[in-house]
């Protein structure tokens, strides 16, 4: 039985005798709500539960909660956009909790310590086995989740070596090789039976691994690149980003014109753009039909480009044009000498949703030497022609879930509704709880999250102003193909960073409740009581006043009509 304290006590017969809780009309809550962090983050993360576990100096304890969502925090929290971030309620006060280097942080901890994974013991020989097509982040982040959840994962991949875009794409500057080796390492032995040089369509093959195998997902990524010409033209030789990045990676040498134009808007424009400078190239552009960040950009036509990759293009000179397209290619017989570019403006169209349009009159010419186009890829369908039909795309629900294929699921960038490592990770975790609601009895899975607070939610009064953490970056001058830009932060930032987190929505046990409550009717227990905060509400006493509501720091208690 918990422990009871009150703020303070009466003797017997006094105060405590007259119980003020029939005068009430509203009555106070507690109410847990999902921190916009949470909300935001495609992999499924609670940064404010491992932030909570910092504030402690529970480190290995931060990496146990974290790494129950996301088994690859060193690599996505250097490659990861952070969602988590821009939705920061942190940064409407000043400047957002700095997630992502935390994130990071934990993640090399966890392989300089070798700390183990939260995952029970091997499944039994008698468990389910699932077939996973593909060793990216979505096909290892299902592996795992299947693991912990006691079936047996296989994991197939056309390469030598496991990581799909993550070693084939995303160069060593954001992700070095040795940390993308140590973490998918120490996740595939925990018992993932993996089996390289196994290519769809020509090793294996669905029908197969239908048969072998109780469920089969599918990560194969987007390996064919879409078509592009500008009214039909197309400039010989032609060379498309992702591929040029590829062949960078494995052969450590691409094409160096004098002058460039890179054609999109993602992070494989960025990688590209920012290689080709390194190189040597004197004239970079990015063109691209979205905005920068700023006032005058809405938030849905934004760069896609993970922020601080964009910050350093731009120092290391890359010149990008937003909101335009290509409109002309200049050509001497199938060269390319330079393009023509118009200016885009979004207007709403007959149906009323806002479309790009050319804006007459703003085109002017660039003299370049190649035009390297990003526009995305699409699915190799060799092997899965049944499947996926004449699409570029699955279109599974939330789950990965195929309803024409039973047993079948789908996740990362086949999606095509996704694109980012993080997304890829959330949908393997996504899919492994619907196969396991496929052999259990535990009835359709759910992926919601509760409602989000809002900043207006907070009561600021009892927080103060300070910076964000900040890591050291390589200087312009001294960047290389092989060496990682950004830095990490140290211990202390560490501690103090998770200190500036609000809270939000969660109980801060900051006892404002416990000692302002002027009728002693929050009563504080010893051990968690059942919501999970260590505060239960005494309505005998409680008069309804709010006072506990108005000054909860992080919007955990709410008002609400006696019932």
């Amino acid at each position: 039985m918990n422990q009871l304290t009150r703020a303070a006590f009466a003797y017997p017969g006094t105060s405590l005798e007259f119980k003020t809780g029939s005068w009430r009309v509203e009555r106070p809550y507690h109410k847990h709500w999902a921190a916009p962090c949470h909300s935001a983050c495609p992999a499924g993360e609670d940064a404010q539960a491992w932030l909570g576990k910092i504030q402690e100096r529970n480190l290995q304890g931060a990496w146990e909660v974290l790494v129950s969502a996301n088994p690859m925090p060193a690599i996505s929290g250097r490659v990861c956009p952070h969602p988590c971030e821009s939705n920061c309620n942190r940064g409407h006060y000043d400047e957002p909790i700095a997630i992502h280097n935390m994130e990071r942080y934990l993640g090399d901890m966890a392989i300089k310590h070798d700390w183990a994974y939260p995952v029970p013991e091997r499944p039994p020989a008698d468990a389910p086995r699932v077939a996973i097509v593909g060793a990216g982040p979505a096909g290892i982040a299902t592996a795992y989740h299947l693991l912990r959840r006691g079936m047996h994962p296989t994991v197939f991949e056309a390469l030598p070596e496991a990581g799909g875009l993550l070693r084939s794409a995303i160069p060593m500057t954001r992700l070095p090789r040795d940390v993308l080796d140590a973490e998918l390492g120490r996740i595939f032995d925990l018992g993932i039976d993996f089996r390289p040089r196994h290519r769809l369509g020509r090793d294996i093959f669905i029908d197969e691994l239908r048969d072998d195998y109780d469920a089969v997902f599918l990560g194969p990524g987007c390996q064919r690149s879409k078509e592009w010409s500008v009214d039909g033209a197309v400039p010989a030789h032609l060379h498309e980003g992702l591929h040029l990045i590829k062949e960078w990676i494995d052969h450590g040498d691409i094409p160096t014109p004098k002058r460039v134009c890179v054609h999109g808007g993602g992070n494989t424009a960025m990688d590209i753009c920012r290689i080709l400078k390194r190189r040597g190239t004197e004239d970079v552009y990015l063109v691209t039909a979205s905005g920068l960040p700023g006032p005058d950009t809405a938030p849905d036509d934004v760069l896609n480009v993970v922020p601080r990759e964009l910050e350093e293009g731009q120092e290391e000179g890359i010149v990008i044009y937003p909101h335009c397209n290509v409109r002309r290619l200049l050509m001497r017989g199938s060269k390319v000498v330079g393009v023509e570019l118009v200016s885009l403006k979004k207007l709403p169209g007959k149906d009323g949703r806002k479309q790009r349009i050319n804006f007459e009159g703003t085109e002017r010419v660039l003299n370049v030497d190649m035009v390297i186009p990003c526009i995305g890829e699409a699915v190799e369908p060799e092997g899965m022609e049944k499947i996926i039909g004449s699409g570029n795309y699955f279109r599974p629900d939330i789950f990965g879930r195929l309803d024409a294929h039973p047993g079948v699921l789908v996740g990362g960038d086949a999606r095509g509704d996704r694109g980012t490592v993080s997304a890829a990770i959330g949908d393997g975790r996504l899919a492994a709880m619907a196969i396991e609601a496929m052999f259990k009895d535990i009835g359709e899975p759910s992926a919601e999250r509760g409602d989000t607070i809002g900043f207006d939610s907070l009561n600021l009064n009892y927080f103060e102003n300070a910076p964000k953490a900040r890591v050291p970056k390589v200087p312009v001058d001294e960047r290389t193909d092989a060496v990682e830009i950004e830095g990490s932060l140290v211990a202390a930032q560490i501690h103090d960073e998770a200190h500036r987190c609000f809270a939000c929505g969660n109980c801060l046990a900051c006892d404002n409740c416990w000692t302002l409550c002027p009728d002693n009717a929050v009563v504080k227990t010893q051990d968690i009581a059942s919501d999970g905060s260590h505060y239960v509400f005494d309505y005998e006493f409680c008069k309804g006043c709010g006072l506990c509501a108005t000054e909860c720091p992080c919007g955990y208690i709410l008002m609400e009509p006696e019932p």
